[in-house]
Parts: structure tokens; C-alpha cells; sequence
């Protein structure tokens, strides 16, 4: 069967373009080079901002630093609460301007507004907060009557990194608990989809976010990037992508604070007692959405073999009427990768894996940076598609005989950020929970299921574990200092 694909060009007004300069200082600077932005469906240019160079980097940094933010807590929360009603009066604008960057369909984009909205209000209600604790002194033969308190400060000055996938969602998990801490931020979002972060900067400071507070800068990347990183006033590194560019960052950072979310390579575990159904409705969910570019989504499905046949079938009768194409139709399930070459090497390695004896069932159809949904059956963990995080909407079925392959095949993978495992049989999912060596784990459910306020991040290659989610950028953004008062005890 055919999947339905249209391309239909979509109605995009010639001379309308998103135009940004650098946010510094509370202010827009449009002096210097620009950066452009196309749209990877159309190819069209639809916007560009501003490049600076290092003088006006090393500039920024200083003010940055030196700048110490004194809102209340009630100041905090009511700007992050303002940018959210901002975001859900306009999730029309907002959507379309993310599909205009990315290629992703409106239906993905539409969702990634809310979750923008999400992030916001789950950190003004963060704002509130007073995580501080105290620690009686007179239990010890050594005590004295004292206590000890503690309480968190903001770390100087946050550098920033973020990827194209989820343009705005990705600067708002960094942005919003910085706002709600009390740091400054300076924000470099990727040169593919930049146009979202300066946007949703102007919406911060609109709201009330004070000048310095959030400054967000574009230039040449090695140079912006790396500038950042080395920086001696830079507290912390907080940066999304790649395990490649992950390690190197964290080669050249030096004697400074990382939280670093790379890659994955997820595994889904649908074992023989599964709902046949429900896993093929997991692994559509978990795959496909966003074009499959996320860090979480489903790049390894392992199926027990006396199920593989019929779920092999299912899921790609399923796959079949997934609607692709033109991302500016709302029917659209799916639209594009991010760009022609990343299309390219998604189908390579494809090509590779069937020629290594993989099935192909339905897809590894490419027209510019648009690849049709597929699946892949009697796969291998070192085949092309399995080996590497292929980043986009591939799903390559892995079969296995017992429950203890299913985890040695899942955890062969330099990857540890998320998996998941389809069964309601209690002893088994147990163990799967216990053994996968990854940061998530999710019953009856997609690898990438979470909400924005909570603890995610993954190992080995995927992060050095510390964890992202509102809560635990908060923590990581602040030290803990401690003090201790004379107290009479009862």
C-alpha cells in the first residue's frame, strides 16, 4: 500500500520574512552579517537574524555576568505565567512559525507550543519554591545546640547550546528555570532554527524579563560556540545535540559546571504476552512524531519472535496511512527532516541495511529533504539504521527469542537515554526496569513519554547523568550554600 503523500505548495506570503537581531542588552542589534533561514519543504527563504562576532560576544558575556538579577519571587512567576498566555492566545502564529524552520507539520508544531506553555507555567510554579532545609545540630555527642539551614543561589551566568529539533522547546527548558532562579542566560539556538528562540525572547522581555537577563547571540558556530564554552565568567554549559559535539564541549569547557543531553538509541521491548495492537500504536507514537526527530524516539524495535510476524504486519498497515508531505496541511501527519542531506543520509543508511539483509516493508521513499515513513523487518543491531542514531523516521524491527537477548540487544549501544517495554507481565517488566541500562524507562508506553517537570536524561553517551525537566534544571542552574544559627533545642 502506499502511504499518502501531497505536495502542494503551501501559501506563504514573498514578502514576509522573520527578521531578528541579536537580543542584547534588552535590545534588538542588527548590525553586521546576517544569518538566513529557509524552510526545508518549499526552500524558500523565510527569515534570517543577525551574526555577531567575537568582540560583540566577549562584550555580551561581561555585561552578562555582571548583571544581578533581584526579582521576587512573585516578579518571577508572574512573567513566567504572562509568556504562557502569551503562547496559548497565539498558537496559530507560534506553530507556523516553527513548521516555517523546521519542516515539521503543524499538527507537531501546534503540540510543541503547548508543551512551550507547559514548561512555562510548570516553572512559575517552581518560582514559589523554597527548597531550603534544616538540619538539627544536638544529634551527636559532638553536636552543639544549632542548627544548620541551607538555601540556593544562582550560579553567575548560564551559556546556553540548542539543536534544531523542537526549536522553541528546546530554548525554553533551558530559559524558563533560568528565569525562575533568578540567572542570566546567554542563549546561542542552532543556525538551522533560530528564528524561535529570538521570538520567544521577545515575548520574555515584553513580559517583563529585565535587560541581560536572557541575551541570545548567532555567528559563525565554531567561533560563537566555542567562545562560549572556554569562557572563564561562564558558570555552566547547558547544552542539547549530539554525543560528537557533546564530547567536545566538554573537552574544551574546562574547570566549569555541564548538563549535557546527547543522543539515543531507544529501545522498545514487545514481548510475546504483549497487546499486539497497543505495541504497534506505541511504536507509530514513538517513532514517527516529529518527523522521529527526537532524541527519545523509538530507533529500535525489538519484537519477540512468536509475535514479530503478525506485528511486522500490523505496524506497517498501520505506517501505511500515515500522512506525509506538505507540513503547512493540517491533515499532515508528518512533514519533513530538517534539510535535503539529512534526508539523504537517513535513505543511505536504508539502502545500506537492506543490502546487509534487512526487509524493507514499507518506505525509504526521498523527495528533497521530505522521507516517506519506514519499516524496516529481520533487522540487526549492527546494521547501518541500528548501529548509529539515525535521525529520522525509520523503524527497524529486531527479533528475539528471549527476554534476556531482548535486554543485551537493547543495552549493545553506546546510547543509554530511554527505553520502553510493551507486557503486562509483572516479573518481566520488572527486570527490564532493573537492567536497561538508560535514564528512562517507560511500561506500556512510548520511551519518550514524560512531562516537562520531570527529572529526564540519560548515560553513557547520551549524558553524564545528571538530569534535565523544570525541577532538576533549577537544581543544576544554583549552588547550595549552607549556614548555621545558635538555637536553644527543645
Amino acid at each position: 500500500m502506499d502511504m499518502v503523500k501531497k505536495n502542494n505548495q503551501p501559501n506563504i506570503s514573498q514578502d514576509v520574512l522573520f527578521e531578528f537581531g541579536s537580543i542584547i542588552n534588552g535590545k534588538e542589534h542588527r548590525s553586521g552579517d546576517w544569518l538566513e533561514v529557509f524552510n526545508p519543504f518549499t526552500k524558500q527563504q523565510v527569515g534570517r537574524v543577525a551574526s555577531i562576532n567575537v568582540e560583540v560576544l566577549e562584550q555580551t558575556i561581561r555585561k552578562t555576568h555582571d548583571t544581578k538579577l533581584t526579582l521576587s519571587r512573585y516578579e518571577r512567576n508572574g512573567i513566567l505565567n504572562k509568556m504562557a498566555d502569551v503562547l496559548e492566545d497565539s498558537v496559530e502564529e507560534v506553530s507556523r512559525l516553527i513548521t516555517h524552520e523546521s519542516g515539521l507539520s503543524l499538527k507537531d508544531t501546534k503540540y510543541e507550543a503547548s508543551r512551550v506553555a507547559d514548561v512555562l507555567r510548570f516553572s512559575a510554579m517552581k518560582a514559589f519554591d523554597d527548597d531550603s532545609e534544616v538540619f538539627p545540630c544536638d544529634i551527636s555527642r559532638n553536636g552543639r545546640n544549632r542548627r544548620i539551614y541551607t538555601s540556593r543561589h544562582p550560579l553567575p551566568l548560564i551559556a546556553a547550546i540548542t539543536p534544531f529539533n523542537h526549536p522553541m522547546n528546546q530554548v525554553v527548558h533551558k530559559i524558563a528555570p533560568a528565569i525562575a532562579t533568578n540567572n542570566t542566560v546567554i542563549l546561542k539556538p542552532s543556525e538551522k532554527t533560530p528564528l524561535s528562540a529570538y521570538y520567544l525572547a521577545k515575548v520574555a522581555l515584553e513580559c517583563g524579563l529585565p535587560p541581560n537577563a536572557l541575551n541570545v547571540v548567532n555567528g559563525p558556530v565554531q567561533q560563537t560556540a566555542n567562545h562560549l564554552v572556554k569562557h572563564d565568567l561562564v558558570s555552566l554549559v547547558s547544552f542539547t545535540g549530539s554525543s560528537q559535539i557533546g564530547k567536545l564541549i566538554a573537552g574544551n569547557a574546562g574547570y566549569k559546571k555541564l548538563i549535557l543531553e546527547l543522543g539515543g538509541s531507544s529501545a522498545l521491548l514487545v514481548l510475546g504476552d504483549a497487546d499486539i495492537d497497543e505495541a504497534v500504536s506505541i511504536t507509530i507514537s514513538g517513532t514517527f512524531k516529529n518527523s522521529a526527530q527526537r532524541c527519545t524516539a523509538i530507533r529500535r524495535v525489538l519484537v519477540q519472535e512468536e509475535i514479530a510476524d503478525v506485528f511486522s504486519a500490523r505496524l506497517a498497515n498501520e505506517v501505511a496511512k500515515i500522512k506525509y508531505g506538505n507540513p503547512y496541511d493540517p491533515s499532515m501527519d508528518m512533514g519533513t527532516v530538517i534539510n535535503e542531506s539529512a534526508a539523504i543520509e537517513i535513505e543511505n543508511r536504508v539502502n545500506a541495511s537492506i543490502a546487509a539483509g534487512a526487509q524493507l516493508l514499507i518506505g525509504n521513499e526521498r523527495d528533497g529533504a521530505l522521507y516517506s515513513p519506514t519499516v524496516l523487518d529481520h533487522m540487526k543491531n549492527h546494521y547501518p539504521v541500528a548501529a548509529e542514531e539515525t535521525f529520522g523516521p525509520v523503524a527497524p524491527i529486531i527479533r528475539f527469542k528471549t527476554l534476556d537477548e531482548a535486554i543485551s540487544i537493547a543495552n549493545d549501544t553506546p546510547y543509554g537515554l530511554s527505553g520502553g517495554i510493551v507486557s503486562n507481565h509483572w516479573p518481566s517488566i520488572q527486570k527490564v526496569i532493573s537492567a536497561l541500562e538508560t535514564g528512562t524507562v517507560n511500561v506500556n508506553e512510548a520511551p519518550s513519554y514524560r512531562l516537562e517537570w520531570t527529572p529526564f536524561g540519560g548515560i553513557k553517551d547520551s549524558g553524564l547523568g545528571y538530569k534535565e525537566g523544570v525541577i532538576e534544571t533549577m537544581k543544576g542552574y544554583t549552588y547550595m550554600k549552607t549556614y548555621s544559627l545558635p538555637w536553644d533545642m527543645p
